[in-house]
């Protein structure tokens, strides 16, 4: 029965979240309105043949992250995350677990965006949405599982980044990614997942493991950033990093300053961006 409802609640609000309001393109005959299964697996990074069998109550069991991805692409309200947990039978994750809601209001604050690269982490570094833009500038996530999301994971242990650094910059900046973490991990000793994330780090980069031991604290700030894109050349950005209030959230931004070659070729992203989402 806790399956069956869990379905039924998830397809109800697949249903009533129309295209446009999660930035979707409207093309094509809709036998019904809302989003397709196949738009909400894209949305929360999950496989279309597992949103069907939760859907149809096949699936048993969906982990924490795969209902915290489910309530973020159909955006939901605080009350309605708690909702889905519980028809889940979880638990919604507490004060102690790193928050990964995105409130309505920051939705909001990306809709309106879309011009400039934006995307939201947790205060682990975890990727949890990027727009279109974010994407073609820095390489499309919705392919990326697990580990793979996380910042400080990518840059110590599957490093692929376009972004141009010297040896000295990298270095400074794997100082500051580390102790960023060390900070959110004093402030949320009990949850779990960040323990394993930080255990798996230790035992995959012997980098990040030195840095850890050094026992440095701090926080990641906001620079100036070169992006060596394979399509429109290097783009000079300055990158800013809000924090949303109450949620430890970041957002990060890249702008380009006005009347440039950046600001250019920041343009030209966005419409070839545009051009291979409609391509695919």
């Amino acid at each position: 029965m806790a399956r069956t409802e869990f379905g039924r609640t998830v397809r109800h609000w697949r249903e009533r979240v129309s295209p446009e309001a999660v930035g979707l393109p409207t093309g094509g005959q809709r036998r019904a309105a809302g989003l397709r299964r196949e738009e909400l697996a894209l949305l929360a990074g999950i496989s279309v043949d597992y949103v069907t069998r939760l859907e149809q109550g096949r699936a048993v069991h969906p982990s924490e992250q795969v209902v915290e991805a489910l309530g973020r692409a159909l955006r939901l309200s605080g009350a309605e995350r708690e909702h889905l947990f519980n028809v889940a039978g979880l638990v919604p994750p507490g004060r102690d677990m790193v928050p990964a809601h995105i409130s309505a209001s920051v939705h909001r604050l990306l809709d309106r965006l879309t011009g400039t690269p934006v995307a939201v982490y947790d205060a682990a570094w975890t990727l949890l949405l990027a727009n279109p833009l974010y994407a073609a500038l820095m390489g499309d996530p919705s392919g990326w599982r697990g580990n793979e999301r996380n910042g400080v994971w990518r840059n110590f242990v599957s490093p692929g980044s376009h972004l141009r650094r010297t040896p000295e910059v990298q270095r400074a900046f794997e100082t500051a990614l580390v102790a960023d973490l060390r900070t959110t991990s004093s402030r949320y000793p009990a949850d779990q997942r960040l323990r394993r994330l930080v255990a798996e780090l230790r035992a995959n980069s012997d980098r990040f493991a030195e840095l850890w031991d050094s026992g440095a604290v701090g926080r990641h700030e906001a620079s100036r950033k070169t992006v060596d894109h394979p399509q429109v050349g290097p783009l000079t950005l300055d990158c800013d990093v809000l924090s949303v209030a109450g949620s430890d959230l970041r957002i990060m931004i890249y702008t380009a300053e006005p009347d440039t070659e950046d600001a250019e070729r920041l343009e030209l992203l966005g419409v070839l961006g545009t051009q291979a989402l409609v391509d695919s």
